[in-house]
């Protein structure tokens, strides 16, 4: 049970979702324990409740109050902060085909206030308070990052950037968070759009756990070096390249179908090689 948590829940970063599903889990069974109880007359609520009555979230005010909390549910921000910050650049190579670029990486200070869990420290095997430990302030973390992140769009003549990571969704919320806290007022990343290469794993190779996708896609996995930004980053971003590299086929018809729609400003994207004609026998 231990290794399974470490593995899908932990690493992934999961926890949170997992702890919601486990919470709704709980309480769906024990309100229809309850409701059992009643209905056959037995236990400490079988003379407390009547079947009539007007509840408050049947009422108009009962139902704002509901939508309100959910939005302010989703709008709550995490205090959980960066330990390690990594960001690994994807280009065009001269053969048309992606690969990995330069790795950037940083050691982040945690902010006051921040929440520290343990069972994620536990396994990166960080001490946050290590006094060795060559950690900066997450402000100039992410400044550094988005310099680099900003050299590369310059190079790629990208008009901005889009995360690429494995539950991508949950890396940028984190990443629009620790902006927001650091009154970050210039990020390069797209607000909302991103990869996610658990999914893009899935669809091409059967596996959404990082370790066992880049195995069965070929990549070398070292698990002592495993859960570090960087060495994930890197991973993520070298499945990221070989999923794309294997449509680059569907991209090439994609992109000249684009170009006859009329009125479509298309950018030119760097050329693919010609596929390799096939004949009956090769």
């Amino acid at each position: 049970m231990r290794s399974w948590l470490d593995e899908h829940i932990f690493a992934e970063q999961r926890l949170p979702l997992f702890l919601c599903f486990l919470s709704f889990v709980i309480t769906f069974v024990v309100t229809r324990v309850i409701t059992r109880m009643i209905r056959a007359g037995r236990g400490p609520f079988k003379d407390n409740v009547s079947a009539s009555g007007l509840h408050v979230h049947h009422a108009v005010p009962g139902i704002i109050l509901l939508v309100l909390g959910a939005f302010i549910s989703v709008a709550v921000v995490s205090e959980r902060p960066w330990n390690e910050i990594a960001a690994v650049m994807i280009e065009f190579g001269p053969d048309g085909r992606l690969h990995r670029g330069e790795s950037h990486s940083y050691h982040v200070r945690p902010f006051e206030g921040a929440n520290l869990e343990p069972a994620s420290l536990a396994v990166n095997g960080i001490d946050p308070w290590h006094p060795l430990r060559p950690a900066i302030p997450e402000k100039d973390a992410l400044g550094r990052i988005f310099t680099e992140v900003r050299n590369a769009m310059k190079l790629q003549e990208c008009k901005r950037a889009v995360l690429v990571g494995h539950n991508a969704a949950f890396d940028l919320g984190f990443l629009n968070a620790a902006v927001a806290r650091a009154e970050i007022k210039r990020n390069p990343f797209h607000p909302f759009s991103c990869f996610d290469t658990a999914t893009l794993a899935g669809a091409a190779f059967g596996q959404t756990v990082l370790a066992k996708a880049a195995q069965v896609c070929g990549l070398d996995w070292d698990s002592s070096a495993a859960h570090s930004a960087r060495y994930d980053a890197e991973r993520t971003a070298e499945i990221f390249c070989e999923v794309c590299n294997a449509l680059d086929g569907s991209w090439r018809r994609a992109e000249k179908r684009a170009q006859n729609i009329r009125g479509l400003d298309q950018p030119e994207s760097p050329p693919f090689p010609e596929e390799p004609s096939s004949a009956p026998g090769n």
